[in-house]
């Protein structure tokens, strides 16, 4: 994708309409195209990397099946942020990720067991701004909310 068409999808990302929408729109889609191409390839990945992250659920203790944008990081671990596209609430996933750390992630086609920590502190305030300069979008999502987005970081088990 060109400059201008990321310019222009990261404008659109930013609106309320695509808050309210993309919930409902982007994981079902994610969740069909990684299905139908054998793990190896994520619709949103097509802008932003991407995992489908395997969790266990903090009430039900079933497995729970997320397709996530993700920043990887040097030294192979990943970044989650959970802005639930600037809504109210923090994403289910997260909750799942404070209850139970140990998940798994698939990424490239490839599964990956992973420990997941809540980032704090100065820790979270590097991982933040490297998340601004990684998508801008993020810090309006951070604006439309009372609540501190949570970031993880998945490092491989």
């Amino acid at each position: 994708m060109t400059a201008l068409g990321v310019r222009i999808v990261q404008k659109v990302s930013s609106t309320r309409a695509f808050a309210r929408a993309a919930p409902h729109v982007v994981p079902a889609l994610d969740r069909a195209v990684h299905r139908l191409t054998g793990g190896k390839v994520l619709l949103s990945a097509q802008l932003l990397p991407g995992v489908i992250l395997t969790s266990t659920g903090a009430r039900s203790g079933l497995a729970r099946r997320t397709p996530l944008a993700c920043m990887p990081e040097e030294g192979g671990s990943w970044l989650l942020i959970g802005s639930n596209f600037g809504r109210p609430g923090h994403p289910a996933w997260t909750h799942n990720l404070l209850t139970h750390p140990e998940a798994e992630i698939s990424f490239r086609g490839e599964d990956i067991p992973v420990t997941a920590h809540l980032l704090r502190g100065s820790e979270r305030e590097a991982a933040w701004k490297a998340a601004l300069a990684f998508w801008p979008p993020y810090a309006t999502y951070q604006e439309r909310v009372e609540r501190e987005i949570r970031l993880f970081r998945l490092v491989p088990r």
